[in-house]
């Protein structure tokens, strides 16, 4: 693969960076959570690229990403509960798992042979322009080496895909920075898979009910790995006192702390602080150090960011 083209996200750019994924290539676009590492998901090659690029384990299903909400029912079933949340949460930062329609013409690779399907419409501009300019579903895992630290800067996706995959749309960093909530749609019982920039919270408002818990021991949508967003260093958490060598995260007041995710303790900033930090102090730690991070409250916005702390800190096989 030639080397990795950096493309502005003014028109040229994007014209250029959909005929690359009509051509069968990919590109990393950014959205409103994490930048995206972008194929045609009806091209069954497009699709293998991007778990080749990214070390991707095949079983892990991917998310389709769409323009319109008119377009979904071309792909998956809509059912009551999914048109309420699709209603008030798109586009925004949140995953319905629909069941798949048998006429899709999607990939077996995205769905990972299963007969649901993860749809989302992204909010971010330039994902929405892509998209619209493109013309068709999009399949786009976060655009970082599988398990590693997602990307919410081109630098990042430069740092782990180089060379891998086809372009990187320049977009900046990521205003959400966690990945989306997932939620099954399929059917009158919304269950939460995954936490991520949508809180809970909002979702159970908006339902009048609460959200059940993910079923053990399957995996039905990204993002569901034990082990995942991990740093090279080994990860502690709810640490209020540091040993020396360790590169301390704070959340509130932490004097001492090299990094912080949020000075002020605001959840919203630390989730858009998150993988910055993680980075940073992944760099700052090396290989085999030490990354300790303060207890952050498990409310709102925490519960998806201990969710991918706790991922960062598990076992890895």
């Amino acid at each position: 693969m030639p080397n990795t083209a950096f493309l502005a996200p003014d028109l040229p750019g994007l014209k250029a960076a959909a005929a690359i994924l009509r051509g069968g290539g990919l590109v990393a676009m950014p959205t409103e959570t994490v930048y995206g590492l972008a194929a045609d998901a009806r091209n069954d090659r497009a699709v293998a690229a991007i778990f080749d690029a990214k070390g991707r384990p095949r079983f892990n299903p991917l998310i389709v990403h769409l323009a319109e909400l008119s377009q979904v029912e071309a792909l998956a079933t809509l059912t009551p509960l999914a048109w309420r949340l699709a209603q008030v949460f798109w586009p925004g930062p949140l995953t319905l798992v629909l069941a798949l329609r048998d006429d899709s013409l999607l990939s077996p690779l995205v769905t990972a042979g299963l007969s649901s399907v993860a749809i989302r419409l992204p909010a971010a501009d330039i994902a929405r322009r892509l998209l619209t300019e493109f013309g068709g579903p999009v399949a786009a895992p976060s655009a970082n080496p599988s398990g590693r630290i997602s990307p919410v800067t081109p630098a990042h996706v430069l740092a782990g895909l180089a060379g891998r995959i086809d372009a990187v749309i320049d977009g900046g960093p990521c205003a959400v920075g966690l990945e989306s909530t997932i939620v099954d749609a399929t059917g009158d019982a919304p269950r939460l898979l995954r936490a991520g920039g949508l809180p809970a919270e909002a979702l159970e408002a908006a339902l009048g009910r609460p959200l059940l818990p993910a079923l053990h021991g399957t995996v039905t949508a990204p993002g569901q790995l034990a082990s995942h967003y991990a740093p090279r260093g080994r990860v502690r958490l709810d640490v209020t006192a540091p040993v020396p060598g360790d590169i301390w995260v704070g959340f509130g007041r932490c004097p001492g702390a090299e990094l912080t995710l949020s000075d002020s303790g605001d959840l919203t900033e630390a989730a858009a602080r998150l993988f910055h930090a993680l980075h940073e102090a992944d760099a700052l730690a090396g290989p085999g150090g030490r990354i300790a991070f303060a207890p952050v409250p498990e409310i709102g916005l925490g519960r998806a960011i201990n969710d991918r702390l706790r991922r960062a800190a598990a076992p890895r096989g």
